[in-house]
């Protein structure tokens, strides 16, 4: 049986396939899970990046009404399969694997990169949006719009 801090970093693991999926992150992301997976032989590397393409092509071709249920199941599904890898080493090659794990997870993160189309507004962090002295801001996202504050009345200047 797995520690809970194995069993958390595989939870990771199955959360940051699903995420990349379909997003210009996969190609990478795909390449270096399927050769986590592999160990250094081709023939499971190639078996992890076959169900690596049906997890995407799952994903893809879902209808809007299943696309949450199937992340999860998808999520669930690629975290058991690291718990699974994790429970077959020995203790020291399994610390070993895990770190590969983790050092994978952060350089996904670190490059993890922020865009916008023309008309976008693309922000890689928090968002502190100001209107002070009779200035003006507004923000629009989809169907949610902030905008301009009301004017401060006599006693607010």
């Amino acid at each position: 049986m797995l520690s809970e801090a194995m069993t958390v970093l595989a939870a990771a693991g199955g959360t940051a396939v699903v995420q990349a999926a379909g997003t210009d992150a996969w190609t990478g992301v795909r390449r270096q899970i399927a050769r986590w997976f592999g160990r250094g032989n081709p023939q499971r590397e190639y078996a992890q990046l076959e169900r690596l393409d049906q997890t995407a092509a799952e994903l893809e071709a879902a209808r809007p009404t299943e696309v949450e249920r199937l992340r999860i199941r998808q999520e669930t599904a690629w975290q058991g399969r690291i718990e699974a890898l994790l429970e077959s080493l020995e203790d020291i090659e399994r610390a070993r694997v895990a770190d590969e794990l983790r050092t994978l997870l952060a350089q996904q993160t670190s490059h993890s990169r922020v865009s916008a189309d023309q008309s976008g507004l693309a922000v890689g962090g928090n968002v502190d949006v100001r209107a002070d002295h009779g200035s003006a801001a507004a923000v629009t996202m989809g169907n949610v719009t902030l905008g301009n504050p009301s004017q401060p009345g006599p006693h607010q200047d």
